[in-house]
């Protein structure tokens, strides 16, 4: 999840769209248990960070205004947190487009769904100390020209793509050399999906998202080029995931933190690895 965040003239419409159907940011209160609701915003539909499913299978969360639940690596973080803060938690399903200006205009109260902490983003937001750490990777077919492949080089001339608004689009691809990049696919399935059908002949993801798809797609192979001098070229605010609240939410924001500083880094591949280990085969 390195995906990017691009402020456009459409979003901030649609910001000011949300705060006049009544994201007012006030905080809402579960009329079970009397404790104070923290709006979570996910796609639902990332495996493994976050997915649907249709039951509450190994301790998913209901969807708000819906008949699904969501789990993930996301989800997990969620429940963590609001445990850890006393809060009940909601989980709100979002377009990727729509997380940014849902957090700004105060209709949920925080995103987790694998944003990066780009300087872009943290001109509208405040985010959480990182929550996960992710290298970049490639995927290939099985018996690709491309499947031996030991660094960004070897991969000139690949028919490539990725997903709409993220660093493996825009800054990764690019990278390699006479690439025919096609246009970015709508999500991370979809990119998956164009691999799978042999229109590219690679997609740029993150670990997670490689992981999981060996998974779902067995005949994939994926490429890690990390450690080698000839890896993809990315700054550290691209590979640090973390947790966007709206500016001067600064209660929020350090309540997070404190719960964020007691897990290590063994911590977050440990949550990881149990989210891979029971996402649904096909997102």
């Amino acid at each position: 999840m390195f995906r990017r965040f691009a402020a456009t003239a459409m979003m901030i419409v649609l910001c000011a769209a949300m705060v006049f159907a009544g994201g007012s940011g006030e905080e809402t209160t579960a009329e079970s248990s009397g404790r104070p609701v923290l709006r979570v915003a996910m796609e639902c539909g990332y495996a493994p960070y976050n997915w649907t499913q249709p039951t509450d299978a190994n301790g998913a969360v209901p969807i708000a205004d819906s008949n699904d639940y969501a789990f993930g690596y996301d989800v997990m973080m969620a429940k963590l947190i609001a445990e850890k803060l006393g809060y009940d938690l909601q989980i709100v399903k979002l377009d990727w487009d729509s997380l940014v200006p849902a957090v700004l205009s105060g209709t949920v109260d925080c995103a987790i769904a694998g944003q990066s902490i780009t300087q872009e983003r943290l001109q509208m937001v405040d985010f959480t100390e990182p929550y996960y750490y992710a290298s970049i990777i490639c995927l290939v077919n099985e018996g690709s020209p491309y499947e031996n492949a030991k660094g960004v080089q070897d991969l000139r001339g690949a028919t490539c793509t990725s997903q709409l608004g993220t660093v493996w689009y825009d800054v990764c691809l690019p990278q390699i050399p006479d690439a025919n990049i096609l246009p970015a696919q709508e999500s991370a399935p979809a990119m998956l999906v164009a691999l799978n059908s042999g229109r590219v002949d690679l997609v740029c993801t993150d670990m997670p998202t490689g992981q999981a798809a060996l998974i779902a797609y067995p005949q994939m192979r994926l490429l890690d080029f990390s450690g080698s001098d000839d890896d993809f070229q990315v700054s550290q605010e691209e590979i640090n995931i973390g947790i966007s609240v709206r500016k001067g939410n600064t209660e929020l924001l350090d309540g997070i933190n404190s719960v964020l500083e007691t897990l290590t880094v063994d911590d977050f591949n440990r949550m990881m690895d149990e989210a891979i280990a029971v996402q649904p085969l096909a997102q």
